[in-house]
């Protein structure tokens, strides 16, 4: 397996919040669309260097980062985000997620409302974080989360379709109007992950709309686990590691994966697993893959309301 190119640079922080941050500021966009938002683009010179004195001296992470990470990784994913616009961007934020409502319903939400620095523009910025697995279905391929309601095709429709155009929207000019917001607005989309692509089977093709530089893994069904020799260096991913990459300073202990992959067949939820190798520097063991193992019946629509929301994709 071969690596991402930007995960030696992920692997040299040691606290888990500013890795996260890290991957976020570096992670190529799954999302390729003239409205796409690319923070690397963006980002001060020596942002590397100011995440790496926060990694040595946790008095300097910003208060927002030390909190307690969210169960629900969308909302840990904003706050992320947030400290990446306000802390590393140093950019204002206008407002943030504003509900619209228009005659008694809700037409939408807009996650961010911020002044680009660098261009003085308004921006409104929808983001989400994606998790999806290729799987040919009658000889097409369709990507879906692990839990199976969630498909890239219906996330990218409605990220672009309804998300994003919803700044343009009459109402939402009127309930910004109503708060002395009056300029124009200009709309971007942020959507990093990672695709998984199928072990041990034919391969597919990645989206046409997907950047060639995304993260990738690698999934397969519980019935076709390898041998217990061929999972022992795995360890399971837990929000918020799911965004990554891992490291540990202990080796991978295999009765935790064991019992995670028989969780797999009992409950029948997709889970995801990190297999680890020693670093060079020999004092830990580092990230070289990423599996996701799903039950035999996934993605079958009518297992999919049986799927735990632990196990999906969030936003």
């Amino acid at each position: 397996m071969t690596t991402h190119p930007i995960t030696e640079t992920l692997l040299r922080f040691q606290t888990p919040a500013v890795r996260h941050l890290a991957w976020l500021c570096l992670a190529p966009p799954l999302l390729q669309h003239p409205d796409s938002f690319d923070p690397a683009s963006y980002l001060p010179e020596n942002t590397l260097a100011r995440l790496l004195r926060w990694d040595a001296n946790p008095e300097l992470v910003p208060e927002r980062l030390r909190e307690p990470a969210e169960r629900r990784l969308g909302h840990y994913f904003e706050r992320l985000y947030e400290v990446l616009l306000t802390e590393l961007l140093g950019w204002d934020m206008v407002l943030q997620n504003l509900q619209i409502r228009w005659e008694g319903r809700t037409l939408g939400e807009l996650d961010f409302l911020v002044r680009n620095r660098q261009t003085g523009r308004l921006e409104h910025h929808e983001i989400a974080i994606k998790f999806y697995l290729g799987v040919v279905l009658a000889g097409d391929i369709r990507w879906y989360g692990p839990n199976a309601r969630d498909r890239l095709d219906l996330k990218t429709d409605r990220l672009l379709n309804h998300q994003r155009t919803l700044s343009l929207r009459p109402e939402t000019r009127a309930r910004l109007a109503s708060l002395g917001i009056r300029e124009t607005v200009t709309p971007k989309v942020f959507m990093p992950g990672y695709l998984f692509y199928p072990a041990n089977r034919r391969p597919v093709a990645a989206p046409e709309q997907v950047a060639s530089a995304h993260f990738r893994g690698r999934w397969l069904y519980h019935r076709d686990l390898p041998s217990d020799s061929g999972i022992g260096h795995w360890v399971p991913l837990h929000k918020p590691h799911w965004i990554g990459p891992w490291q540990q300073t202990q080796a991978p202990v295999s009765d935790n994966a064991r019992e995670s992959l028989e969780q797999v067949a009992v409950r029948q939820v997709p889970r995801l697993f990190a297999e680890l190798a020693p670093a060079a520097s020999g004092d830990a063991w580092v990230e070289v893959d990423r599996v996701f193992v799903v039950p035999g019946a996934w993605p079958e629509p009518e297992r999919a309301r049986h799927l735990v929301a632990d196990s999906g994709n969030l936003r």
